[in-house]
C-alpha cells in the first residue's frame, strides 16, 4: 500500500537545502579554498549559529518571486499602453528618475557582483545560500528598474546610455565609488557596509522617500517596482541585523573591527544619500516629506533604537553621527545649489525653487532656510531674470574619499566651507570633512587611487579640457536638451504640448506655471 510522503517541516526543509547540501573539503585545505575568511581579523567558532530567520530556501524562492513578476510586468504593461508619462504630476519629476537610474540603479547591479562573490568566499552553507538569493535579488531589481523606466526614455531625454554615465559622469562617481570600496573590501566588511549600515540603517531614507515621491507625483511604473523590491528589501534589513549580531556574538575580538567599519561606512553612506535630500526637498514637484523629516523618522528614531539593542555587544552609535543630524538642515539646500550652478554638466535639468516652494521650504527649515539659503535663490533668480543665469564655470575640488565636491559646511558654523587637507607620500590630498579624513588615514593606500574626475579632466583623460567637449563626447550628455535649465528645454515644451497648454512663451509660461 503506496503512503503519503510526509511533508516537512519548514525547520527540517531549510536544514537540508542548507547545511546538508555542504561537504567537508578532503584533498584542499579550507584556508585554502575560502582564503578571505581569515583575511579581515574576524573570528568565526561555530558557521551553524548562522540563521535566516525566513528560512528561505532557493525552490520556494523562485515561486515567491514568479508571482511577483507576473503583477510586476502586467502593471508595466498597463502603464505603457495607457500613455502613463501622461499623468505624472509634471515633466519635472522625470529629472528625479534620470538621477535614480543613472546613480542608484548600477548599484544594485554591483550588489548582485558584490554578494555573488562574497558568498564564495564563507565555508558556512547558510551563508552561502542566503548570499547567493541576494545576489539574485539585486539583479532583479536592477532589471524591474530598467525596464520601468524604459518607458519614460520614450518620451523624454537624458536616460539614454545610464551605463556609460555612471562610469563617467563627474557626480556618478560618488555612488560608484561607494560601491568599488565595498566590493574592494573583504567579504565580512562588505556585509557591514552594505547588508548592515546600508540596506538596514540606511535604505529607508533611499527607498521609502523615492517610492513616496513616485505615488505622490503619479508613476505608478515606479511605485510597482518599488512596492515589488520592498518586500525582499525587508528581508535584507533583517538579514543586516542578523548578519551584524551573528559576528558579534561569534568572538569578542570582533567587535572593534565592526565598530570601525560601522563607523566608516555610516559616513560614506550619509554621504551617498545627501543626492537623495536634494531630490525630496527640490525635484518633486509635489513634495512627500522634507529631508530633515525623514532624517529624523528613518535613521534618528529608528538608528537610535536599533544602537540601543547593539550596546549589550559593545557596539556604540556611529562616529560623528552628531555631524549627520545637524546637517539634516543644510545639506539638501546646499547640494541643489551646487548642481544649479553646474547644470551645464548634468544628466538632468534644474531650475530655481518657485516663490511657494520657498515658502514650504521655509516652514520645513525654520531655523536655517530664510537665513542662509533664500537670499542665495532670490539673488540668482535676479541675475536670470536680467538675462545673466549664473553658471559656475570652474571645476569644483573633490574629496578625496567620497568624492563629492568640497561644498559642505563645518558643524555649528554654515558660514564656513568644511575642507580638511593632509599629505602623504608627498602628495596633498583633500576632504570634505572628518570623517572622509578618517576614513583615508586609516587606509591611505586604497583611496590614494581614487580616479576623480575633475583630476582626470585636468590630466587630458576625457576627450578634451573644455567643459563641452568632456560633456558632449566624454559624457554623452546631449547639450541642450539633457541639461541646463529645465524651463525651455525640449523637456519642457513636449510636456507643454502633452497638456494642451499655449506654445512655450505664451502668459502661463513662469516658474511657478511650469
Amino acid at each position: 500500500m503506496a503512503t503519503k510522503n510526509k511533508k516537512l517541516s519548514l525547520k527540517d526543509k531549510y536544514q537540508y537545502l542548507t547545511r546538508d547540501m555542504a561537504w567537508e573539503p578532503s584533498y584542499q585545505k579550507k584556508e585554502d579554498i575560502f582564503p578571505y575568511e581569515r583575511f579581515e581579523g574576524i573570528k568565526i567558532t561555530d558557521w551553524d549559529k548562522w540563521e535566516d530567520p525566513f528560512r528561505l530556501t532557493m525552490d520556494a524562492y523562485w515561486k515567491y518571486q514568479a508571482e511577483k513578476e507576473k503583477k510586476l510586468y502586467a502593471i508595466f504593461d498597463a502603464f505603457a499602453q495607457n500613455n502613463g508619462h501622461q499623468n505624472i504630476s509634471d515633466a519635472r519629476y522625470v529629472n528625479a528618475l534620470k538621477l535614480f537610474l543613472t546613480g542608484v540603479s548600477p548599484l544594485e547591479y554591483g550588489a548582485f557582483q558584490g554578494y555573488a562573490k562574497v558568498g564564495r568566499h564563507f565555508s558556512g552553507a547558510g551563508a552561502r545560500v542566503a548570499c547567493q538569493m541576494q545576489s539574485i535579488d539585486e539583479l532583479r531589481h536592477v532589471q524591474t528598474q530598467l525596464h520601468a523606466m524604459s518607458h519614460y526614455n520614450k518620451h523624454f531625454n537624458g536616460l539614454h546610455d545610464f551605463a556609460h554615465m555612471h562610469d563617467r559622469v563627474w557626480f556618478l562617481s560618488v555612488p560608484k565609488s561607494f560601491f568599488d570600496d565595498a566590493r574592494s573590501a573583504g567579504p565580512f566588511e562588505f556585509l557591514t557596509a552594505i547588508s548592515f549600515s546600508f540596506e538596514y540603517v540606511l535604505t529607508n531614507l533611499l527607498f521609502v522617500p523615492f517610492m513616496s515621491g513616485a505615488a505622490y507625483n503619479g508613476d505608478m511604473a515606479t511605485v510597482t517596482f518599488g512596492f515589488s523590491a520592498q518586500s525582499d528589501e525587508a528581508r535584507h534589513m533583517t538579514l543586516g541585523l542578523e548578519v551584524i549580531k551573528f559576528i558579534l556574538e561569534q568572538h569578542e575580538d570582533n567587535v572593534p573591527i565592526v565598530q570601525h567599519w560601522i563607523d566608516k561606512w555610516f559616513w560614506r553612506g550619509y554621504r551617498l544619500l545627501s543626492l537623495v535630500s536634494m531630490m525630496m526637498d527640490y525635484m518633486l514637484p509635489n513634495k512627500v516629506m522634507s529631508w530633515k523629516d525623514a532624517w529624523e523618522v528613518y535613521y534618528e528614531q529608528n538608528g537610535g533604537a536599533l544602537f540601543k539593542d547593539l550596546e549589550r555587544y559593545g557596539i556604540r552609535p556611529p562616529k560623528y553621527q552628531d555631524v549627520a543630524n545637524d546637517g539634516k538642515h543644510h545639506i539638501s539646500h546646499q547640494l541643489w545649489s551646487t548642481f544649479y550652478q553646474y547644470s551645464h554638466a548634468t544628466n538632468f535639468h534644474t531650475w530655481l525653487p518657485s516663490a511657494a516652494e520657498m515658502d514650504w521650504l521655509s516652514e520645513q527649515y525654520p531655523d536655517t532656510f530664510d537665513k542662509y539659503y533664500r537670499p542665495r535663490f532670490e539673488h540668482w533668480q535676479k541675475m536670470q531674470d536680467k538675462g545673466e543665469r549664473f553658471y559656475n564655470n570652474t571645476l569644483p575640488q573633490l574629496c578625496q574619499v567620497c568624492q563629492v565636491p568640497t561644498l559642505f559646511t563645518e558643524h555649528g558654523d554654515p558660514t564656513q566651507l568644511s575642507l580638511r587637507t593632509l599629505e602623504h607620500e608627498g602628495e596633498r590630498y583633500h576632504f570634505c570633512s572628518d570623517g572622509c579624513c578618517d576614513i583615508f588615514k586609516y587606509e591611505p593606500e586604497k583611496y590614494i587611487q581614487s580616479w576623480l574626475p575633475v583630476h582626470q579632466i585636468y590630466q587630458g583623460n576625457c576627450e578634451g579640457a573644455d567643459v563641452e567637449t568632456v560633456v558632449s563626447k566624454y559624457y554623452h550628455i546631449n547639450i541642450g536638451q539633457d541639461n541646463f535649465d529645465y524651463v525651455g528645454s525640449p523637456d519642457h515644451q513636449r510636456w507643454q504640448e502633452i497638456k494642451g497648454n499655449r506654445p512655450l512663451g505664451g502668459d502661463d509660461d513662469s516658474r511657478d506655471a511650469a
